[in-house]
């Protein structure tokens, strides 16, 4: 089996999807086999690109109040792994947005990532194209609401961007009660 720092090395060399707007960087956090929790969303943004880092946009302010976590302790790739479906910003729509993750990217690395990150505990599906992937094709409202029937390896969870502020206040028992129950799950998993 390959060693977690060899597989991040040949991750960070892909170009499998050569032609992207800003061009292939894949971003991804995976620094130890310690690891035990697991947040995977969909893409990095144009702000994770340029700086290299993911979730470093206000997506990731987001998701970090969600957790009540900080960024000392998201970024610490001893805790944390992040592996999004796809690890390069892959361009926006026409209409706005971005552009879905590549499809190539997650059949090529994901699980050789899971073999060698065995004690995550709990993975976070964020948004719609990781919890498809993971789960097979579903609403995300619905497995938010029945967010229970995924544990205890999943947690899904709705993207962090600023369309979620809409979907909350039709949601109310995201912020009311979900994210109370996801919050205490997150630090009994991280032993915070």
């Amino acid at each position: 089996m390959q060693c977690l720092n060899d597989l991040v090395k040949e991750i960070k060399a892909c170009h499998i999807c050569e032609g992207l707007p800003l061009g292939p960087k894949p971003i991804l956090q995976a620094g130890s086999a310690n690891a035990r929790l697991l947040i995977t969303g969909q893409a990095p943004g144009t702000l994770a690109h340029n700086t290299g880092l993911t979730f470093n946009d206000p997506s990731g302010d987001r998701l970090r109040d969600w957790l009540q976590i900080d960024r000392d302790v998201f970024y610490n790739d001893q805790l944390i792994a992040i592996i999004p479906m796809g690890f390069c910003y892959p361009g926006r729509l026409e209409k706005g947005g971005d552009k879905p993750p590549r499809k190539e990217c997650a059949p090529q690395w994901r699980d050789r990532l899971l073999q060698v990150l065995p004690n995550i505990r709990l993975t976070l599906l964020v948004g719609s194209y990781a919890q498809n992937y993971v789960l097979g094709k579903g609403q995300v409202t619905q497995r938010v609401k029945n967010f229970q029937q995924y544990l205890p390896n999943f947690f899904p969870l709705p993207h962090p961007s600023w369309r979620t502020l809409a979907w909350a206040k039709k949601n109310p028992y995201f912020e009311q009660e979900i994210l109370g129950e996801l919050r205490v799950l997150v630090k009994r998993v991280l032993r915070l």
